[in-house]
């Protein structure tokens, strides 16, 4: 699968400076002018891409995470996680599916591919992942405990109205989906077990 990143609306100009390199995240600085002709410094963050992972089973369950991390609130999500340094993005959504829920499917199709912050160069990328199977237990970090859940298509758009589903993105790709003539078809055949 080709897949293409997608630009940042905000891009970091060439001759932005790195200020800060973390394990997770860098700064970049520049100097921009401003409408009056002054300058100010404009930074931005820029991350390891990530990818969202939304596995469907044969009986048409969308399975989903509740997670606990240390630090943070716990939250439900999509299985998924941080594109690693000569990974692909496809490569990233098999890893990330097997390590969290120990699934492996045949086939992932591609949601959606999106910047989500003006603030950061961070490309996340959607999968639907097909014709899943349990292959082992969950590998999960020393950092992750994960519940995992069957919903159906309408559980799922119900979870998605929740503050504690984190995934807003996907929140509103659904919502957005629903709203046009036929969404709900739509849906239902996005997260058919079918291809």
């Amino acid at each position: 699968m080709d897949l293409k990143r997608p630009q940042s609306k905000h891009p970091i100009p060439k001759d932005a400076r790195l200020a800060f390199k973390g394990k997770i995240f860098e700064i970049y600085q520049w100097d921009q002018e401003l409408f009056d002709g002054t300058k100010a410094v404009f930074e931005k963050i820029k991350r390891h891409d990530g990818v969202n992972v939304f596995p469907v089973t044969d009986d048409g369950k969308i399975i989903v995470a509740e997670q606990e991390q240390p630090g943070y609130t716990p939250f439900w999500s999509s299985i998924g996680g941080g594109v690693e340094e000569d990974e692909t993005p496809i490569d990233c959504a098999r890893r990330e599916l097997l390590e969290e829920s120990g699934y492996e499917a045949d086939t992932f199709v591609l949601w959606n591919a999106i910047q989500p912050s003006m603030m950061a160069d961070w490309a996340v990328f959607t999968f639907i992942a097909k014709q899943c199977r349990k292959r082992s237990s969950p590998l999960l970090d020393p950092g992750e405990k994960i519940i995992l859940h069957y919903l159906t298509l309408d559980e799922f758009i119900d979870l998605a109205h929740k503050d504690t589903f984190r995934d807003r993105d996907v929140a509103l790709m659904l919502f957005r989906t629903l709203a046009e003539p036929g969404g709900y078809k739509k849906l239902e055949a996005l997260f058919s077990p079918l291809l």
